[in-house]
Parts: structure tokens; C-alpha cells; sequence
């Protein structure tokens, strides 16, 4: 068992030496051209699947701090949260915190915040802009969305990265609508990983919420079947990893942002959402570090023939 386990961290690390250069902090790393060739082809897959009517947004790798505090991020999810600080003041407060730093002392103690956040998640930033259009159509809304993501989770897993990719593609309408829109997709995500032949599964989920709270709050979910997950085996140690995610949000962002129908009642959401850096680990993790020797059928789903 102990030379198993030695053989599947070796290949885990021949895949990270082969794709990735380390840049000084547990998961956060350099991309080799080799590695970004099949997230773009990933990326051009997962757009050929757009729905018609849907509005495409691309986010930076921040957001406005008090967005997310009114969206309940901070409640449900503080562990994982990364603010954004900077020096302010006067030219002699700035001063003495570069002094400080000459002195090996401590200067990041005199930043203070800077009303951003790192994105946690693609979609979050999209519920406030789709609220400015006013009453939710009869027929809905549909965006894709993506952006560079962060969560504070430092570890030597190739498949838990802090700095990663996240594409989803998000629905707001009536309940039974959102049910449709993530049956659909399940439906696609499995046509996605069948053409990839990777070996998936799918399986109830629930978000890492915080504390004993969090632990009633992640039954429910569970319970309530409002988060899905498709599982892909990435790492050579450990069971699969989830690759992409079908969410069920209920009210909640409708609620916070007074997303309504024309009829005034709530709208529901709901997203699924890409782990392009998880995806793109799996296709290398199955199919080996040599692309041209990947199979001819995963190829051509890549576009990469």
C-alpha cells in the first residue's frame, strides 16, 4: 500500500513539474504554454455550448468588498475570503510603513482595506447588474460569466489551487426554469466529459460552510438536492474531484438584489458552474502529459487535431 500511494504522489508531481512553475506560495503557480493550449481549447468547447439570447461578461480578479458583504459571503464562507489592502494616508504614513519593511519589520500592519475582494466566484458580481435592468422577462436571463477566482485554501493538492479559473453559466427566472436549466445542463455536462472520455460521476454536494452552523446549513443543501457536483478522478491520491457544480439557489439572490418578475415575485436562480483548472488537470491526469498522443476523439472534441 505504502508504494501505491509513493507511485501516485510521483505522478502527481511529474504532472505539476510538467505544467506548472512554482512561484513561492502553495498553490498559486506559473502555467506553461503547454497547460494554457488546453485551457483556451476548454474554454472554445465550453462556449460552443452557450445558449442562444445569453450575455457574456468577463470579470477582473476583484470585486466591490460591499457587494459581497451584502450577498451573505462573509456569514457563510469567511475561512475562504481574501480582501484586498493597501497603504493610505500621508506621504509620511507611507513612509513609515516602507521604513518599517527596511527594518525586516512587519508594514503589511499599517495597510488598510481597500474596498475589494478577491472574486471568491464567477457569478457573484453578475446579480447586481442583471437587478439594473428592471423587472426579470417572462423568458429570463441567461449570462456567462467568468473570471480568475480566489479562496484561501493553501495546500499541495494539484486540484486545490488558490488562484484558478472559474467559468459558469447563470440563470435567473421562475423555480421551475431553474429546474429545467440545470437538468439540461447535467444533461450536457455529461455529453462534455463522455466526448473528453473522462471517468465521471455525479453525486449530491454542499458548499464548505463555516462553523456549526455551517454543518446544519450544508445538510440542507444536501438534503434539499440544491447543489450537484460531477466528480472527476484528478489526483492519483484521494477520491475524484469535483469539476463542475449545479446549483440551485432558491430566492436568495433575488431577495438580496430585488430581482423580481414583472408580476413582482422573487426570482430564483441558479448556475452551473466550470473549474477550468480542474478540467483542463483531469484531461492530463487521464489522458497523459503528451497531448498528441491523446486520444483522436478527444482531439477533435478539443479542437486541437
Amino acid at each position: 500500500m505504502a508504494t501505491a500511494t509513493k507511485s501516485r504522489q510521483a505522478a502527481d508531481d511529474t504532472i505539476l513539474d510538467h505544467l506548472f512553475r512554482p512561484m513561492g506560495v502553495d498553490g498559486v503557480y506559473a502555467r506553461t504554454h503547454e497547460y494554457e493550449n488546453v485551457v483556451d481549447a476548454l474554454q472554445r468547447l465550453i462556449s460552443r455550448h452557450r445558449p442562444e439570447g445569453t450575455e457574456v461578461f468577463r470579470f477582473p480578479p476583484v470585486m466591490s468588498l460591499r457587494q459581497l458583504e451584502k450577498q451573505g459571503y462573509l456569514n457563510s464562507f469567511p475561512q475562504l475570503l481574501g480582501c484586498v489592502c493597501a497603504l493610505h494616508g500621508t506621504e509620511a504614513d507611507v513612509s513609515a510603513a516602507v521604513d518599517r519593511a527596511k527594518n525586516g519589520s512587519d508594514w503589511t500592519s499599517e495597510t488598510t482595506s481597500a474596498d475589494l475582494v478577491l472574486s471568491p466566484a464567477a457569478c457573484y458580481p453578475v446579480y447586481p447588474i442583471a437587478a439594473k435592468k428592471g423587472p426579470v422577462p417572462a423568458k429570463g436571463l441567461t449570462f456567462d460569466v467568468a473570471a480568475d477566482c480566489f479562496r484561501h485554501e493553501p495546500s499541495k493538492d494539484l486540484d486545490r489551487l488558490q488562484s484558478f479559473r472559474m467559468r459558469e453559466y447563470v440563470r435567473i427566472g421562475a423555480p421551475a426554469d431553474i429546474a429545467t436549466f440545470r437538468e439540461q445542463w447535467m444533461q450536457r455536462a455529461q455529453s462534455i466529459a463522455e466526448a473528453l472520455q473522462l471517468p465521471y460521476h455525479f453525486d449530491r454536494a454542499s458548499d464548505p460552510f463555516f462553523g456549526r452552523v455551517g454543518q446544519l446549513m450544508a445538510a440542507n443543501q444536501i438534503e434539499q438536492a440544491l447543489k450537484f457536483e460531477l466528480l472527476i478522478p484528478v489526483r492519483g491520491e484521494g477520491g475524484p474531484t469535483a469539476c463542475m457544480s449545479f446549483n440551485y439557489h432558491r430566492e436568495h439572490f433575488g431577495k438580496t438584489w430585488g430581482l423580481r418578475d414583472q408580476s413582482g415575485e422573487l426570482a430564483h436562480s441558479g448556475c452551473v458552474a466550470f473549474g477550468i483548472d480542474r478540467l483542463t488537470l483531469a484531461l492530463f491526469s487521464t489522458h497523459g502529459l503528451d497531448v498528441d498522443a491523446w486520444p483522436r476523439g478527444v482531439l477533435e472534441a478539443l479542437r486541437l487535431d
